[in-house]
């Protein structure tokens, strides 16, 4: 037998070539090459105006230059008397509109999504087509089929014996006006992305469902729409930063009115910035709608996560 010497220790095995560190690779310039341009146009047109208009928020022309006032202009908007008429329109638009349209999306969107429902990808064509043509045109059509004289909504409703209506010059009529105009437009779209949500789900769900006996609403329901929450998260966050963007329709239809009825915080930007040529007030208004935007969609996010949670 061979004693063991527990005095001595023996030499650590030397590390083989194939495990030896590697020296830290240098970036190429290649994939540099690549995005520098990307990066480029990004600082041009997006960084750089964002920053300027930031800075600009807190001047004011005074004799052809800008003259620094910190908050005043941020101020100046708590007291303004048409801010807070466009943001009280904008409210009245958003609670009634996006709710109504996303109801609708989603019918639609359950509509589609039929195994009986002939010919289905045509539907969803033509459903979606309104998405597809420009904000101008689109309300352009709708000022013509909205005239008070001659316009072929008051002559449906003179053919029903119904008097016609003044939808574009009454105050009520005209926010009217809008939500069907933008609802018009952007159900098809939110019931495209519904039914991929929908499209997601899989058979068995509907099977089991009905093997427990649940009827065809308490499927859709009960066990869906739960699935769906964050589709319709989706569709009830970018519906509401586009009202709160509104700016191409309410100015084509109405200019903002009648009586201020239709402005919106961008229509009253543009008029600002570009009528009264007082860009730091507008700056102002455009930080104060993207810090609206922010808060409603957090808001809105947390309020969906805390279901889901429970």
């Amino acid at each position: 037998m061979v004693a063991l010497d527990s005095g001595k220790h023996t030499a650590a095995p030397a590390r083989s070539p194939g495990t030896a560190r590697r020296p830290r690779r240098r970036p190429r310039p290649t994939g540099w090459l690549f995005a520098g341009p990307a990066a480029a146009l990004f600082a041009l047109f997006f960084a750089y105006p964002l920053g300027a208009s930031l800075l600009q928020s807190f001047t004011t022309e005074d004799a052809g230059s800008l003259r620094w006032v910190g908050l005043d202009q941020y101020q100046r908007l708590l007291h303004d008397p048409a801010f807070a008429d466009a943001l009280v329109n904008t409210g009245l638009i958003l609670v009634v509109q996006v709710p109504v349209m996303v109801g609708l999306a989603l019918l639609l969107a359950a509509l589609l999504n039929q195994s009986w429902l002939r010919f289905r990808g045509s539907w969803r064509a033509v459903h979606f087509l309104p998405a597809v043509t420009t904000l101008v045109a689109y309300a352009v059509v709708f000022q013509v089929l909205l005239k008070t004289d001659n316009g072929l909504a008051n002559q449906a409703l003179g053919a029903l014996g119904m008097d016609p209506v003044d939808w574009l010059n009454d105050p009520t009529w005209a926010r009217v006006s809008l939500v069907l105009t933008l609802t018009w437009r952007w159900t098809g779209y939110n019931a495209i992305i519904l039914l991929a949500g929908l499209q997601a789900i899989g058979k068995e769900q509907y099977e089991a469902a009905a093997l427990d006996g649940a009827s065809a609403f308490t499927t859709y329901t009960r066990v869906i729409l739960p699935q769906l929450r964050p589709v319709v998260l989706f569709c009830v966050i970018t519906s509401t930063i586009g009202t709160l963007q509104l700016f191409d329709e309410n100015y084509v239809l109405t200019r903002g009115g009648p009586d201020d009825a239709t402005l919106t915080p961008v229509v009253y930007l543009y008029k600002v910035g570009f009528q009264q040529f007082d860009f730091g007030y507008a700056a102002a208004i455009a930080w104060v709608v993207v810090a609206l935007i922010a808060a409603i969609s957090a808001i809105q996010y947390l309020a969906f996560g805390r279901e889901r949670r429970r």
